[in-house]
């Protein structure tokens, strides 16, 4: 298969990176307006020291790599010091490197590193809860019920006799109650404990002074290394009803929820935003944020709170042209009033990858939902994969790419049990298959497991060893140079999106052009337009002087086949 390019193709050597445009006006500095922004697992990225576990010192021998592939930013999933019972997302320590990724020092150099080619670095902080092993949590265990300690936390006697049942009747994200009971310093059962994702997990009290302070100085101290940006995981859960009233399904759609996205969440990004803007070059605030409505979803995103936050909507909906066109409109429609750039993700590293949802006959995400049980059309997958990578990098705003995306990876589905460590696999007794999948380490090189992820003296499997055998045609080397790899076609768009005046900024919205109710056609400034063909037929193209990029072969007439997009220059 021979792509339509015309731009050539970019150099494999580790040469420096071209310049960015200069911002647009009224908005200088502020890179995450449109930055493209690779987000590292860092257990399954690179393990630079041969122990299985991918580490800083592998992320460092990539860096290039990541420049050379065209990204703005990296976000880096959680590397604190972690029991690991839930990925890095149970924190021990927010001012430290977990010891299986390498050393502060280490973290100072790759941010150094980073910045000297041009990429920007976004830290992941959890605010929701922290390890049972935080200095916190172990504190609050062996202090007394009512206890300044443990009013850090949600501690409560439980309900009926003995207080046998826990205190409400919150069910955790990751399957089962919401609570655990303790046992007191004295051997007597005791309080609950709030947590609503792994029992390893406490949620954190944020009416307590000391917890707001404690995430001051953690934004702080990152800001001051060198981090240019925080992600903020979970970030509507953090404020929760005083009362811990039950949870009611049947309550009217505008009742606040008892822990999701209540009103006084705002005031806490207020104050996180004035310590971003408090440096010379303020730094980015971006929001895990999952709302359905997107008029609540853009509070978040006023002026002076989160500057971006994540388009889950996106990322769930189907490849169905109405569907994301709907999606799309809604998106910018709530973005504008708040003069919020929106941001366009199809995988992250706890949903399955979009090459195997795409192949399925149910293409949309849902938790609830997901199941590796029904037949996957990996080549139908990653044909629309392709397609939605050029769709994605053209939209008005900020994109985000799951490592391995630009390899068009998809989804692990048959980790045996004894190898799988998610929570929301275990917690639900495998009624939910967890998020293994995506996070097998990252193939390199070679031709066979674990394709480079590890020195070649490495004696160590992978943390996760499943790497499946067919991937040899997946890895960096394999598809470095060849045009028709998902990897050319990755540093091929990101290459345009940086050069084509029409994508240079997030102000430029999209206008439709017409076209068959199953395709989508926009364009952007002038002359740059996509086309997006999504039913079963050839799809006529608008007039074009050229054809910059498509993610497959047009059609011997000209025409562009089902699930498959292009890029033009129009006439």
């Amino acid at each position: 298969m021979t792509l339509h390019r015309t731009a050539a193709q970019p150099s494999t050597s580790a040469g420096p990176r071209a310049a960015a445009p200069s911002p647009a006006p009224g908005v200088a500095g502020q890179w995450w307006r449109d930055a493209v922004t690779y987000q590292v697992y860092v257990r399954s990225f690179a393990d630079g020291n041969g122990d299985g576990v991918g580490d800083l010192l592998g992320i460092r021998e990539h860096l290039r790599y990541l420049a050379e592939l065209g990204v703005d930013a990296i976000w880096f999933n959680p590397w604190y010091p972690s029991p690991m019972a839930d990925g890095g997302y149970d924190v021990a320590d927010y001012r430290d490197i977990d010891p299986d990724f390498g050393t502060l020092d280490e973290a100072d150099a790759l941010i150094a590193e980073a910045h000297a080619l041009g990429i920007r670095i976004i830290i992941d902080v959890v605010p929701n809860h922290v390890s049972d092993q935080h200095a916190w949590f172990r504190a609050a265990l062996a202090a007394a019920p009512r206890s300044d300690e443990r009013g850090r936390f949600w501690f409560r006697p439980g309900r009926g006799p003995g207080g046998n049942e826990p205190p409400n009747n919150w069910v955790s994200h990751f399957g089962g109650p919401a609570w655990t009971r303790i046992t007191e310093p004295d051997g007597a059962p005791g309080q609950w404990y709030l947590h609503l994702f792994a029992d390893a997990q406490p949620d954190l009290n944020w009416e307590h002074p000391a917890v707001r302070e404690e995430h001051l100085s953690v934004l702080r101290f990152w800001f001051d290394r060198g981090a240019d940006g925080i992600r903020i995981d979970s970030a509507a859960i953090l404020v929760k009803d005083p009362f811990l009233a039950d949870y009611d399904p049947d309550a009217p759609g505008d009742a606040a929820h008892p822990y999701n996205d209540r009103d006084g969440i705002h005031e806490i990004y207020q104050e996180w935003r004035r310590v971003a803007d408090s440096y010379p070059e303020p730094k980015a605030l971006i929001g895990e944020v999952w709302l359905p409505d997107p008029q609540r979803f853009a509070m978040y995103l006023r002026p002076n709170e989160i500057h971006t936050a994540f388009n889950l909507s996106f990322l769930c909906a189907p490849w169905d042209p109405a569907e994301l066109r709907k999606v799309i409109d809604e998106t910018i429609a709530a973005h504008q009033p708040v003069d919020a750039p929106a941001t366009w993700v199809l995988s992250n590293h706890d949903v399955t990858r979009h090459v195997s949802r795409y192949g399925r006959e149910d293409t949309s995400f849902a938790f609830e939902t997901r199941n590796f049980t029904t037949p996957v059309d990996l080549e139908l997958g990653t044909r629309r994969a392709r397609a939605a990578a050029l769709l994605s990098l053209s939209l008005p705003g900020s994109a985000y790419i799951y490592q391995g995306e630009e390899l068009g990876l998809w989804e692990v589905e048959d980790i045996p049990d004894g190898l799988k460590q998610d929570q929301m696999f275990h917690r639900t007794a495998g009624a939910d298959p967890g998020r293994d999948g995506c996070r097998v380490p990252l193939p390199w090189s070679g031709a066979e497991p674990p394709f480079g992820f590890s020195p070649e003296d490495a004696t160590a499997e992978p943390w996760l060893p499943r790497q499946p055998e067919s991937w040899n045609r997946m890895t960096v080397e394999a598809e470095r140079g060849d045009p028709d790899s998902m990897l050319e076609l990755y540093r091929s768009a990101l290459r345009l999106r940086r050069d084509e005046e029409g994508l240079r900024t997030d102000r430029e919205l999209l206008r439709w052009l017409p076209s068959d109710p199953e395709v989508l056609a926009y364009r952007r400034g002038d002359a740059f337009a996509c086309v997006v063909n999504f039913g079963p037929n050839d799809a006529e193209l608008p007039a074009y002087a050229e054809i910059l990029l498509s993610s497959g072969e047009l059609a011997e007439d000209g025409r562009l086949p089902a699930d498959t997009a292009v890029w033009l220059r129009l006439s």
